[in-house]
């Protein structure tokens, strides 16, 4: 994603695609959408919030729902190989 995109508040997807294989960035996006989020960029415009991290794995360690509940995640890969097919991969 560009720099730009961050700055633009409104910014809206462009296209979608369903993840093919596990990488560190369709982790992230799996434990966003866990918590009800498209994406990083989506939290952040909701939750004006900085992201808790592993500094092991560079992973989400916590993330805040809508609900203003947490979810907390392990430093090791949570999305499983079967679970990959469902993670949403957005375009901006």
């Amino acid at each position: 994603m560009s720099s730009s995109v961050f700055l633009d508040n409104k910014a809206k997807p462009k296209s979608i695609s369903r993840a093919k294989q596990w990488t560190g960035e369709v982790e992230d996006l799996y434990r966003f959408q866990q918590a009800g989020y498209r994406d990083e960029l989506e939290y952040r415009q909701i939750k004006q919030v900085e992201i808790d991290r592993w500094p092991e794995t560079g992973f989400v360690k916590k993330l805040q729902r809508r609900d203003n509940t947490f979810y907390y995640y392990n430093r090791k890969r949570e999305c499983e190989d079967r679970e990959v097919h469902k993670v949403k991969v957005y375009a901006y």
